[in-house]
């Protein structure tokens, strides 16, 4: 098993390119793994797409989210 690489929700923004919120929401709908409480939640970037940055214009495209989590079906 991979050592996660743990960073802020600031800093998996900016590694991702996407904003703070986007990183909250993916943590809230079990996309990616939240680690600690509080002020203390940190991100592991493994579990997320880079962003990239075009050599020549600068252009910034954002990763690829995160697949949602494969959910049992709802007993009727």
């Amino acid at each position: 098993m991979a050592v996660p690489a743990l960073v802020t929700a600031s800093d998996a923004a900016h590694y991702t390119g996407r904003p703070v919120g986007t990183i909250w929401r993916w943590a809230s709908e079990g996309r990616i793994s939240r680690y600690g409480t509080g002020r203390h939640v940190r991100y592991d970037v493994l579990e997320m797409t880079p962003r990239t940055v075009d050599e020549w214009t600068g252009e910034i495209t954002p990763g690829e989210p995160p697949p949602m989590p494969h959910t049992a079906p709802r007993a009727a």
